[in-house]
Order: structure tokens, then C-alpha cells, then sequence
């Protein structure tokens, strides 16, 4: 087995555990477990804090997913919000779906997400949970390093956008005398009424309160297309998990409209390959790169809104399309192609308590802040996943009104084969993401890795025909191999394009292990 050289160990715990990509959530996260909360409350804790602590890369106007261990089981939750009633080809200019502004904004989806989790599984009060991520928006906090630098990259590319709708994010973000620099302080008393607004209505002032309102009138005002009806029909949905093998272990992922599919048809191929013993094998990446891009192909084709277009996801996770698939996979790269089964900004965290109950939560904004359209006086940044609507005619993801788009954002769990629980794991980044999961999986069960090796292990990733980036830690001469076997490869010196993951293990005897990686501020909070 490998043993990959990590620079920092695992946290090992028994009473409770939560790992994210802030310091502060992490702890915010622990704070309420300590407080008598469970898994659920944590996660919910943490991720209310993280629009506080976190703003480039998630916020209240943003969506979620999560996946929840409890009772025996695995649930699953799509809180992610559909497009706006007005939102047709008709609403575009010149048939473009611009990536800011108000054209590719949603319907937030986690407000309600954590009132639906909280709901379902919670167990202190909704107004305790939210408590910490309304004392650091209140109060203020420092900002960390790679927080500070995403920071900067955000106001620079905000700065440059004009628009009515724009002037609220220069208030929120980046207000006078704020230079986003390392250990400098930033609050938002707005965000701190509106996360209380959230609190004491268990969400509903969002979506047919106040706040509600105040969107829809500031919509109206900017040329915005959400009003206050698409707020109030909107309803978060629990799944069924969907999941793929690998050895003696299997990997669960959210259904359609989530990407995760990707990561599972990729596993599902590479089950049926002998990989090298050594993970730093030529023909292993090789192998692993191959399915990847045909799990990626497939996941562009068909994933979609399933309540608007039939997604075939029986047929994609069948052994038989495996098979077909797998038989595509050569010694040399190849360009991929959609399969016929039938004949991008983004905070993850898991959270784990001593009873057993386990979440693995995501969400995002997208494209770091979002949309760039702020709700004015309320620090509400609104999310832009319309985006990634398809504008091809006929497409599965094919823009249409009151539909949810194609998303990226997905939370990764894993079990043994016998359904026996292993525990939450997730790595954020856009198209990363399903990448991300299978090199994690592998790392840990085919190369025997702890999370935090796992976690911090050199990544690549498909970009696209033969292009793979890889990061420099990968080594040359590894990167010369891949390029003799067709591939385009190219080194890519910015860690945040790899992801940055998360990871919690349970083992049988009710021990945690957490790994929180290297390419961010994070940490796994424990006691």
C-alpha cells in the first residue's frame, strides 16, 4: 500500500467532531454539541456560520445538500432552489446567460434546507443553533489567510461591474477603509438580523415574510425576475441516495440534479480495473483519468431537474453500462463521449456526534461570491446557479422557467459494503468536485490512506478533451509519463483549483478520525 507522507495527522476523537474550511465554523460547529446538540444541530451551526465566516465562497442566498447518517439509515437532502417563473429564453439579450447579475440568480435553497434539517433531525432550539454565526456577524471576526486572499480576488473583480444592482455588495463586502488583509476585522449587522429574522421564524420570513419582500422590491427595483411567488413555492425535497461499489465499499451520492452521478460512474468503471498496488502509478492515474472523463461526458449529457426531464439513472449505475464503458478505456488518452445508458465557489463540512449520527453538508454561492447582487441592508449575496443552465434546445438542462439547474455542489458519504457506516466526506470546487471524491475514495481504500493523507495527497484533474492539471506535488516525472500516454498535461500552481476537502471516519468502536486539508484555512474541532 501506499503510504502517502502527509505534513499534519489526523484529529482523533470519541464524543464529537466537525471538520470544515474555517477555523472559527468548525469550532461554532462543536461549540453546540458541547451545548447538548447532535450531528444535525453541528452541521446546521456551522453552516449558518460559514455565510458569516466564509462569504467568498457561500451565503444566505445560496443552496445546499446534504446527506444525514441517523437511525440506521442514509438520507438525503436537495435544498437547492429553482430558477424564477420569469426566466425563459425570452428574458436572455442576445441568447447569453451572463454568469453576474440577476439573469442567473435562483431561489436560495439553504435557509430552508436547515429549517427542513432542524426540523427533521435537530435537537436544541432553531434561534441556539443559529446563535454563533449571529454573534460573528454582530461582533465581527479576523480574517484568515486563504480567506483574506479569496477575498481580495472577489472586491478586484467586483469593483470593475456597474449596476444598481451591484452597490450593495461594495457596501457589504468591501465598505470604506476595508482592504480584506490578513487578521483584519469585518462584520455585517445586517447579516446578523436576517440570520435572527431566519431564526425566530424557523426560515419562513425568507420565503413569505419580510425578507421575502425585501427581495422581491429590490428586484423589481434593479431588473431583477425573482419575485416574492417563487420565493414562497419553493419546498427543499428529500431523496433517496443514490450509490456505486467500489471493493468492499460503496460510495453515496444526492440524485440528479446534482453532479454527483460523475463521481459514481467513475468508480463503478474503475471497480472492474486492476489498479497498480502503488498510487503513484502511471497507469493507476491513467486508469482513474479515463473513467473520470467518461463519468464527467455522462454527467453533462443527462443530469438534470428530474421533475422536467427523465434522467436515466438506473442505467448509468448499471453493471452493464459499466461494462460498455470500461471497454472504451485504452492505453492511450481519449477525447470522451456521451454514452447511451439506454442502448464551479463552494463550503463543505461533516459533522459527527457520539451517538452515531454522522453529516456530510454542502453549500454554496457559486463563483466564490455569487451573483454578485446583494439585498441591501441585509447581507443577503444571491447565488448565480442558473449559470449553469444549458441554453441548447432540447437539452435535458436546457433553460426553462421554475427549474432547477444542473449543480456542481455535492457531499460525499461512504459505507462498507454491508451498509455499515463509515462516515461524511466532501471536496468543494465546482467540477472538481466529483473528481475529488473518487481520488479520496481511492486514496482510503485502495491505498489505505487516513483522511488526512487522503485529503492532502497530490490531485489532477480533467478540464476538459485531454487536458489534465495537475498539481505540482504530483512530480515530473509522473507528469511526463501521463503526457507520453497522450494526455495533455499542464501544472497548475494555484492549490484552491484542486479543492479543498474535509473527512470524518467512524470506526466500530464509535472512535472518529478527521483530516481537514492542507489548501485551506480549515480544521476538525473535536472533544
Amino acid at each position: 500500500m501506499t503510504t502517502y507522507s502527509s505534513y499534519r495527522y489526523p484529529i482523533i476523537a470519541r464524543r464529537g467532531m466537525v471538520a470544515t474550511s474555517q477555523p472559527l465554523a468548525a469550532q461554532a460547529g462543536v461549540f453546540v454539541l458541547r451545548e447538548g446538540g447532535n450531528a444535525v444541530d453541528a452541521a446546521i451551526a456551522t453552516a449558518a456560520a460559514l455565510t458569516v465566516l466564509e462569504p467568498t465562497s457561500n451565503g444566505i442566498g445560496g443552496d445546499l445538500f446534504a446527506l444525514v447518517w441517523a437511525d440506521g439509515e442514509l438520507h438525503g437532502l436537495n435544498a437547492s432552489g429553482r430558477s424564477p417563473a420569469l426566466l425563459g429564453r425570452d428574458a436572455l439579450v442576445d441568447g447569453a446567460l451572463p454568469a453576474f447579475g440577476w439573469k442567473p440568480v435562483t431561489v436560495p435553497g439553504a435557509p430552508r434546507g436547515w429549517a427542513d434539517l432542524h426540523e427533521r433531525f435537530g435537537r436544541l432550539p432553531f434561534g441556539q443553533v443559529l446563535a454563533p454565526a449571529i454573534h460573528y456577524a454582530r461582533h465581527g471576526y479576523p480574517l484568515s489567510p486563504v480567506l483574506a486572499a479569496n477575498w481580495q480576488r472577489g472586491i478586484t473583480a467586483h469593483r470593475s461591474r456597474q449596476g444598481p444592482e451591484y452597490a450593495a455588495w461594495l457596501d457589504t463586502f468591501a465598505p470604506a477603509g476595508f482592504g480584506a488583509q490578513i487578521g483584519e476585522l469585518w462584520a455585517s449587522e445586517g447579516h446578523a438580523r436576517t440570520l435572527e429574522h431566519i431564526a425566530d421564524s424557523h426560515a419562513a420570513d425568507f420565503y413569505d415574510g419580510g425578507l421575502a419582500r425585501q427581495i422581491d422590491t429590490f428586484a423589481r427595483e434593479t431588473g431583477g425576475l425573482l419575485r416574492l411567488d417563487d420565493l414562497a413555492e419553493h419546498r427543499s425535497e428529500w431523496v433517496t441516495p443514490i450509490s456505486a461499489g467500489y471493493q468492499d465499499h460503496r460510495l453515496w451520492e444526492i440524485p440528479p440534479n446534482g453532479q454527483g452521478i460523475a463521481a459514481l460512474i467513475a468508480l463503478g468503471i474503475v471497480d472492474g480495473l486492476s489498479l497498480p498496488d502503488h498510487r503513484d502509478d502511471v497507469q493507476g492515474l491513467h486508469l482513474q483519468i479515463e473513467a473520470m472523463k467518461l463519468g464527467f461526458v455522462d454527467a453533462h449529457r443527462y443530469v438534470a431537474d428530474p421533475q422536467h426531464s427523465e434522467v436515466p439513472v438506473s442505467a448509468l449505475l448499471s453493471e452493464s453500462y459499466f461494462t460498455a464503458r470500461r471497454g472504451l478505456i485504452g492505453e492511450r488518452a481519449l477525447d470522451p463521449q456521451a454514452g447511451d445508458p439506454n442502448g464551479h465557489g463552494t463550503v463543505y463540512l461533516a459533522a459527527a456526534d457520539a451517538d452515531g449520527q454522522m453529516v456530510s453538508l454542502i453549500q454554496s454561492n457559486y463563483m466564490g461570491f455569487g451573483s454578485g447582487v446583494v439585498v441591501p441592508g441585509t447581507g443577503i449575496a444571491l447565488q448565480n446557479r442558473g449559470h449553469n443552465f444549458n441554453l441548447e434546445e432540447g437539452h435535458p438542462n436546457a433553460i426553462a422557467p421554475r427549474k432547477r439547474p444542473y449543480h456542481t455542489i455535492i457531499p460525499g458519504f461512504l459505507t462498507r459494503a454491508d451498509g455499515t457506516p463509515v462516515g461524511p466526506f466532501g471536496v468543494m470546487g465546482g467540477f472538481m468536485q466529483p473528481q475529488g471524491h473518487l481520488q479520496v475514495v481511492l486514496n482510503t481504500v485502495r491505498y489505505g490512506m487516513n483522511p488526512q493523507q487522503a485529503l492532502d495527497a497530490p490531485r489532477w484533474q480533467w478540464t476538459g478533451g485531454k487536458v489534465i492539471e495537475v498539481e505540482h506535488e504530483l512530480g515530473g516525472p509522473l507528469a511526463r509519463a501521463l503526457q507520453d500516454l497522450g494526455h495533455d498535461v499542464r501544472v497548475n500552481l494555484n492549490h484552491n483549483a484542486f479543492g479543498r476537502g474535509q473527512a470524518i471516519w467512524r470506526d466500530e468502536r464509535g472512535v472518529l478520525t478527521g483530516g481537514s486539508e492542507s489548501r485551506t484555512d480549515g480544521q476538525v474541532a473535536a472533544y
